[in-house]
């Protein structure tokens, strides 16, 4: 990668998350009442803000809930095993201090909310790596539309999308992004394993292991 601007989403591309969160939402419907919950329901989640996923579930099984509650339990449960469990993917650390050290300015742009993303780069040592982190939250889109990355593109003072390498490991959002016009590179993550012949093809690069 070559380029001087890089956007990092979070998990599932650098930190080794995502297996919490698709339990979490699978956790949240079965309290719910959902005795069985459609894999693709939960790809179709996987670009979505954190509020937009609630919503989607709410409305998708009528449940008596509110938004607000359901948030609150649910980031409440993620800060945990951000504190305890989720660290960076082997090899990240390494990856983003080589690019530091040849002036790649960074930032992170993730569909999870700002205070946990802050919690989880904070206490995994690399915070000060990245300019900013933005949340799909801040920007009110998720990423099946392109707005997070030219927003986050601007914080980078690029010049254009271009100019910005952005890391993906959600074929959803690799899609908007490459159709953006930004240089992608592929991760792979376990939980989107299914779909990595696709990601590999769609991008300018790939990254199987950090």
């Amino acid at each position: 990668m070559d380029k001087r601007y890089a956007i990092f989403d979070m998990d599932g591309t650098l930190a080794d998350s995502m297996g919490y969160w698709d339990g979490l939402a699978e956790e949240y419907l079965h309290s719910r009442g959902v005795a069985y919950v459609p894999p693709e329901l939960l790809q179709r989640t996987m670009p979505l803000p954190v509020r937009e996923t609630l919503e989607l579930f709410i409305r998708e099984y009528r449940l008596d809930d509110t938004l607000e509650r359901a948030q609150a339990e649910l980031y409440a449960v993620m800060e945990g095993h951000y504190r305890r469990d989720i660290r960076l993917k082997p090899g990240a650390r390494e990856y983003l201090e080589g690019l530091a050290r040849r002036g790649v300015v960074m930032g992170v742009a993730s569909s999870t909310a700002e205070p946990l993303m802050e919690q989880c780069l904070r206490q995994q040592g690399v915070r000060d790596l990245f300019r900013f982190v933005l949340s799909c939250e801040s920007v009110g889109a998720g990423k099946d539309k392109p707005d997070i990355y030219h927003a986050a593109a601007r914080r980078l003072g690029a010049p254009g999308p271009e100019a910005v390498a952005v890391f993906e490991d959600s074929l959803v959002a690799a899609r908007t992004a490459k159709g953006a016009g930004y240089y992608l590179v592929g991760v792979y993550d376990e939980s989107v394993g299914a779909h990595w012949d696709e990601l590999r093809a769609l991008a300018d690069e790939t990254v199987r292991h950090w």
